[in-house]
């Protein structure tokens, strides 16, 4: 599992670092967020939802809060052509 640490980082950072990681991985590779901005709470569900990806848990940890989502299909949310 990849492990991006965004403690200390302020919206929308924390995203925006899981988003690069994500872009450069293949479908169904797990990546960890460390985040302790309190807006992380709503920006990566959200994202994980825009985005195609599954936000497999949230779970809080002694300083940060840790998210860990799986890479979803970049194709698979798209209508049909």
């Amino acid at each position: 599992m990849i492990e991006v640490d965004a403690r200390g980082l302020l919206c929308p950072l924390p995203v925006l670092r899981l988003r690069k990681i994500l872009n450069g991985a293949a479908p169904g590779t797990r990546v960890a967020l460390l985040a302790t901005d309190a807006m992380a709470a709503v920006d990566v569900p959200h994202f994980c939802a825009e985005a195609g990806h599954a936000l497999i848990s949230v779970t809080q940890e002694k300083d940060a809060i840790r998210y860990e989502v799986m890479r979803g299909d970049a194709f698979a949310w798209r209508a049909p052509a």
